[in-house]
């Protein structure tokens, strides 16, 4: 069991001798008792949008009422930036020890911190109609110009689901990394992007000078290094 998602309580002994846990123990302020830490379908009413902006990314209102059967229900009006499904590749050659990443300006990193040269691994939208492997494979003949020779998927994720309905989902994919041209590239789409090769070791060091704050980036090196002996197996 954990306290308030936590703290395990199992094994700590007397915690009623812990002054601090003697009122998050009583019993009215327990957490209710969850068997499975997983997401799961609420049951709301859910309103039509109503369309607040159309840009290159749509922005809605919504009316919902969220209902339960142990707690009360209530009603919240939420807006939301619809941006759909995205796919984030991580390409690897094992027997190079490398991996790919690129470099790209994004004029939001510069808002939010003067830092707008972002690293970033292979990333894109997925397009209407194609699936997330398809769109895994594309947006690495894209963006590094090789077109990998197996892809994993790994994890998804909400990027910020108090905000947007944007979920991620990354792949492990491998690839030559000796056939990846490092220096600048334009897409066909009229992105600019670097593209250079990287040691794996460099890669996952370079989490401990907290300097990248791509969440895609961030979150695969992380999965990288709590993986890496597992991926020839993934891969083979």
């Amino acid at each position: 069991m954990f306290l308030c998602g936590l703290l395990p309580v199992d094994g700590v002994g007397n915690v009623g001798q812990i002054p601090q846990l003697q009122f998050l123990l009583s019993p009215r302020n327990l957490m209710p008792p969850r068997r499975e830490l997983a997401d799961k379908p609420a049951d709301i009413s859910l309103s039509e949008p109503k369309i607040l902006a159309k840009a290159y990314r749509d922005y809605h209102r919504y009316q919902v009422t969220v209902r339960s059967q142990d707690a009360p229900w209530f009603s919240q009006e939420r807006d939301i930036l619809i941006a759909g499904k995205v796919v984030v590749v991580i390409p690897i050659n094992l027997a190079r020890q490398e991996i790919v990443l690129t470099r790209q300006f994004r004029v939001a990193a510069h808002i939010a911190n003067g830092r707008g040269d972002v690293i970033e691994f292979v990333a894109g939208r997925v397009e209407p109609n194609e699936t997330l492997v398809d769109a895994a494979l594309r947006e690495c003949r894209e963006e590094i110009g090789v077109t990998p020779a197996k892809t994993v998927r790994l994890l998804s994720y909400l990027t910020t689901p108090g905000l947007t309905d944007e979920e991620i989902t990354v792949f492990l994919c491998s690839i030559d990394a000796s056939a990846v041209r490092e220096g600048s590239r334009t897409t066909a789409d009229g992105e600019h992007l670097c593209v250079g090769r990287v040691p794996i070791a460099d890669a996952i060091r370079s989490l401990n000078s907290d300097a990248m704050r791509c969440s895609p980036l961030v979150i695969g090196l992380q999965w990288l290094a709590l993986n890496l002996k597992r991926v020839p197996e993934l891969l083979d």
